[in-house]
């Protein structure tokens, strides 16, 4: 009898959801419902509440406009400025972009001492590789290297939510807000990634092995953070104290006009949107811009290494 019931009064909602909805789009395609079986129907008009109107452009989105015809469902969408599907990401004033330095934590114990080498061995080891601090570095080396290290530098923030969300749902218990950080750090390290890649496209090469480095860079941080996640925390946060020193030798190298191309050359498009950046943004400043990030990304994973993976984050706010 409940379930009798409960479908009963299931469809009546539905009738009257459909009957709504028509009534709203007078009888236009976009009211039509979406058939399946044994679920009540669903209006094509819902579609257009999905995709909630923001008065900014989505930096991804180069003509400023995103709509046309949503396949699914057959829906059309008002051409207009989006930025409703990107994670929070901070908008630096000068003196902030300004007050970046090279800081570096001392290990305390055995996991911050092993963090530490396994950074200084894969640092040391592709700083061979690519010639670094022995060949002179010019704007296409500086360009692949940043590349190839935001590849990398996004695996570390998905792998870790993803691992949080399954524990979560595991244990039947909250996360208690680490993997809305971890994910916004997974994406403002793509979002690197993508702003380079518009002053450069790399080549097969390239791209061969930013795939291998990927099966088997997220292969071992995948396992190590299930045995470790703290010791992966800190391995993270050495990382980006690397990343600092690597940003920073490059804008002094810039200052000291060794980068000639960069120094009057504009920001991309995506930068300006990314970060709210002036027009007149140049090169410079995208790569102060990004130098912040990773100051905050070491910050953040050195303060998740010496938290219980219970406690609640201190960064969501």
């Amino acid at each position: 009898p409940l379930r009798a019931a409960a479908f009963a009064s299931l469809g009546g909602a539905a009738s009257k959801a459909a009957a709504a909805s028509a009534k709203l789009s007078s009888g236009s395609a976009a009211a039509a419902a979406v058939e399946a079986p044994g679920v009540a129907t669903a209006p094509r008009d819902c579609v257009k509440q999905h995709f909630r109107d923001d008065p900014h452009q989505h930096p991804l989105d180069a003509a400023g406009v995103v709509g046309g015809q949503v396949e699914e469902v057959g829906a059309k969408l008002p051409a207009r400025k989006v930025e409703s599907y990107m994670l929070m990401h901070p908008v630096y004033t000068q003196e902030e972009v300004e007050s970046v330095t090279i800081t570096h934590r001392p290990p305390e114990d055995v996991y911050d001492r092993v963090a530490l080498g396994v950074v200084k061995t894969l640092r040391g080891t592709f700083d061979v590789m690519t010639g670094y601090g022995f060949l002179e570095f010019n704007e296409r080396r500086w360009l692949t290297r940043f590349l190839f290290l935001e590849t990398v530098a996004g695996v570390p923030g998905m792998v870790g939510a993803m691992l949080r969300h399954l524990r979560s749902l595991r244990l039947l218990r909250r996360d208690h807000g680490w993997i809305h950080t971890l994910l916004e750090e997974a994406e403002n390290e793509r979002m690197h990634l993508l702003t380079f890649l518009k002053l450069k496209q790399p080549g097969m090469f390239f791209r061969g092995a930013v795939a291998g480095t990927q099966v088997v860079f997220s292969s071992l941080f995948f396992a190590s953070y299930m045995v470790s996640p703290t010791t992966c925390h800190r391995f993270v946060g050495y990382l980006e104290e690397e990343a600092v020193r690597t940003y920073t030798k490059a804008i002094e190298q810039l200052d000291a006009g060794k980068l000639p191309v960069w120094e009057e050359q504009r920001a991309p498009q995506i930068a300006l949107d990314y970060w709210r950046l002036p027009e007149d943004a140049k090169i410079r400043d995208l790569l102060m811009a990004v130098r912040c990030d990773e100051a905050n990304h070491r910050y953040v994973n050195h303060t998740f290494s010496s938290l219980h993976r219970d406690a609640a984050n201190p960064f969501d706010k």
